[in-house]
């Protein structure tokens, strides 16, 4: 075993884990027995010997009984204030599809709606084990928005939860400018950009983070509606949404947002789907950061959106550029069949591809709850299985080591793409302690086992914030 820095020795632990399988999920895939958790911060990782030291009087010790413990968490793709209004009536898999047909208008209309709403999600979320995730979307451009949960008064109640400590994630948020779905105007998101850069930082930011803009490149190819260079079934190729008088003024449009936003040194998650938007948003970034003083893309930590249709070399060039690929595999897993009723077997087959994306080391997972339902251990099985469709390796060690992967693109990736990988995202010593205990290990569970592997205990910031009923913790 390596042992992840711990020195067993120091002043006495608040909470120690141990007798269990502590998955780092560093590059490496360091394995442990222990953690030791005191002041909010991970202190001691190591074998059960080594962590006996930090257990005094007053320290709360689980006995993990061959259980095993992640880092929390990171749904770094969902809608926070909308799965609590919306939640158990999503968009695709909802338990009741029907009466989930009947959800629409006001979801939450006042600030104590949003607040509710809120802390609803933060009470599901903490049963999976999730202790962070990004709201890709909130601001002025949905102040008139039909459901009432993406406006500007969401940061508000947002904003009112962390000052009261009363967050049960810590929150990354995209600022945006534009209409939801729908078409944006240039003058509109530039002067959003403005703002935004000029605007102080949140008081906590590890707890809050308003981190860069959203902007729409194009909506989904399952409504003809991303923007592709192989045609529908109707001969029509897709549009972007932005205004303009064609289409080229459009992708011009587009291309100034990005370069702003950048420019501006702000982070950039772009809600594109079809391969030409793609190529549009990282030539884009390229021109961007290849402009005098210009920032980095990959200090800035730009993410594709859910990118559906991008190719294997568009993939490699977001490696090259430090571009994030930001996808649900449950999205692919619900809609494959029905992408191939559009574009044909052959591009459906090529889409979402997983597989390039988790070897070029840019695959970062999402729910994007409440379209989707937002167990990420459901999530991690139907990437693997999708993987294992597109001719991924079923030897033992071949998915072992893919599995690892996929972990890390629900933990320690996601905490790259919100430029806070030095201080969470693993199980390392000096980092905050967000943990999940799970019932067993999931490199015994397998992917494909992954769901039926039950989340026992969620702790946030070194605070137990969640339970299972049933369970003797100590």
């Amino acid at each position: 075993m390596t042992e992840a820095g711990a020195d067993g020795h120091g002043s006495a632990a608040d909470l120690v884990l141990r007798g269990g399988a502590v998955h780092v999920l560093d590059p490496a895939g360091t394995r442990a027995e222990a953690v030791a958790v005191a002041g909010g911060r991970i202190v001691g990782v190591g074998s059960d010997a080594e962590i006996e030291g930090r257990i005094g009087a007053a320290t709360r010790v689980v006995e993990l009984g061959g259980r095993s413990v992640i880092p929390g968490v990171n749904d770094s793709h969902l809608h926070g204030a909308w799965l609590g209004a919306r939640w158990p009536h999503t968009f695709f898999g909802a338990p009741d599809p029907e009466a989930a047909a009947q959800v629409s208008g006001v979801l939450a209309g006042s600030r104590a709606e949003r607040r509710a709403a809120i802390l609803r999600t933060g009470e599901l979320l903490s049963e999976l084990g999730i202790t962070s995730y990004t709201e890709p979307g909130i601001g002025p451009g949905e102040d008139d928005g039909e459901t009432g949960c993406f406006g500007s008064d969401v940061l508000g109640a947002y904003r009112e939860l962390a000052a009261e400590g009363a967050l049960r994630q810590r929150v990354t948020m995209l600022a945006l400018y534009g209409v939801l779905d729908g078409p944006s105007r240039l003058e509109t998101v530039l002067a959003g950009i403005a703002e935004r850069a000029a605007a102080e930082p949140e008081p906590e930011p590890r707890w809050l983070n308003l981190a860069g803009v959203k902007i729409f490149g194009d909506l989904i190819p399952l409504a003809r509606q991303a923007w592709t260079e192989r045609s529908y079934d109707d001969g029509t190729h897709g549009d972007l949404l932005v205004e303009g008088e064609t289409l080229e003024r459009k992708a011009e449009r587009l291309a100034a947002m990005v370069r702003a936003a950048h420019l501006a040194g702000l982070q950039i998650g772009v809600h594109a789907t079809g391969d030409r938007t793609i190529q549009l948003v990282l030539d884009a970034i390229a021109g961007a950061q290849a402009e005098g003083g210009a920032p980095s893309a990959r200090e800035l930590a730009h993410s594709v959106i859910h990118g559906d249709l991008a190719t294997p070399p568009q993939i490699a060039r977001m490696a090259e550029l430090g571009v994030w690929l930001n996808t649900q595999s449950g999205i692919a897993a619900h809609s494959s069949e029905w992408l191939a009723g559009l574009m044909g077997a052959e591009t459906a087959a090529e889409a979402w591809d997983m597989r390039a994306a988790l070897e070029a080391g840019v695959l970062v997972l999402s729910s994007d709850a409440p379209v989707l339902g937002f167990d990420w251990r459901r999530g991690i099985a139907d990437a693997d299985a999708r993987i294992v469709a597109s001719g991924g390796s079923v030897d033992d060690e071949a998915a072992r080591r893919r599995l690892h992967g996929l972990l890390r693109a629900y933990t320690a990736v996601p905490a790259e793409q919100d430029r806070a990988a030095s201080w969470k995202g693993t199980i390392e010593v000096g980092k905050v302690a967000d943990l999940a205990v799970l019932a067993g290990d999931p490199y015994e569970a397998g992917a494909a086992g992954l769901p039926e592997v039950a989340v026992d205990l969620t702790v946030l910031d070194g605070r137990v914030v969640f339970e299972r009923p049933g369970r003797s913790q100590d």
